[in-house]
């Protein structure tokens, strides 16, 4: 049986902000070539046609040059398709990629632009896990070689099951990232205490957090004032260790967002433009590890 065919990635507009020069998109993935980069893992959503060639397109319509793609997980542990985008990028590309084992080549991926692993215990609609995807116990072995290759742990679960883990992940002695502004409980008032915890980790522990929220979000995501409130306490907690993500292509959502509408949102709400600078351009440049252009 052949996998079906890709659907084209989401169309991107023009922002009414205008992003700095050395902009990061912290939170994006590519997929294919179809022809030369085959899923290993059940599928369980159409894979969007979003190439190295469409992801510099979405880019340029935003404004952004420099950006991070993380491992979808219908590639596993291969990370062939971004290794492949981030060789041909010219440096404005690094990579978080999925390890099964200490045994994979971590060093040789740094070397080639991967900057972070990702473990995920966010779970499909039915409560299963994603095929492909790796849980937060496998960080446990893979810690020692993560710190020998300079890795980071990138982490996407809600943010009760990040509140029961993180006391023990941070004693790894790696940088983590959180995924999606932590993943607050949207039903609780002020994202639910586990949130509230996450926020004393991120002002105290070795914590980035990526602002992306179109997964925690209404549709109508620029009309959603408590996810504003939960962004702003976010930033105010520790502005140094933001990252923004606008997880282009948006699988899994229907309709898809638009990216420009994405990083229109979080300029706005960041409120100061040398803010959003710092946001966009120096965090990331100090966790991804950024060579500097003239």
């Amino acid at each position: 049986m052949t996998d079906p065919a890709p659907i084209p990635p989401p169309a991107t507009g023009t922002p009414h902000f205008v992003a700095p020069a050395g902009a990061c998109d912290s939170h994006t993935h590519v997929f294919g070539p179809a022809d030369r980069f085959r899923p290993s893992q059940p599928l369980v959503y159409p894979l969007p046609d979003a190439t190295p060639e469409a992801h510099a397109r979405m880019r340029q319509a935003n404004g952004i040059d420099r950006a991070v793609l993380v491992q979808p997980a219908p590639y596993a542990a291969d990370p062939a398709a971004m290794l492949a985008a981030v060789a041909a990028s010219g440096g404005t590309l690094k990579a978080v990629a999925v390890a099964l084992s200490p045994d994979a080549p971590l060093g040789q991926w740094a070397e080639a632009g991967v900057v972070g692993l990702r473990f995920t215990e966010a779970r499909t609609p039915d409560g299963k896990r994603y095929p492909g995807s790796v849980g937060f116990d496998a960080l446990i072995d893979l810690a020692p070689a993560m710190r020998s290759a300079g890795l980071h742990a990138q982490l996407w679960a809600p943010a009760a099951v990040l509140d029961e883990h993180l006391p023990q992940l941070l004693r790894l002695g790696l940088p983590i990232v959180i995924d999606h502004i932590g993943m607050p409980d949207r039903g609780e008032a002020g994202g639910g205490a586990a949130f509230r915890r996450l926020l004393s980790y991120v002002r105290d522990a070795d914590l980035w957090v990526k602002l992306t929220l179109c997964r925690v979000g209404r549709p109508d995501l620029d009309e959603d004032d408590d996810l504003r409130q939960l962004h702003r306490r976010m930033i105010e907690a520790r502005p140094e260790r933001m990252l923004w993500g606008s997880d282009w292509p948006y699988v899994r959502m229907t309709p898809a967002p638009d990216a420009a509408t994405m990083l229109d949102i979080f300029a706005d709400w960041a409120g100061d433009p040398d803010l959003a600078r710092r946001i966009l351009v120096d965090n990331p440049n100090r966790l991804f590890a950024f060579e500097e252009t003239t």
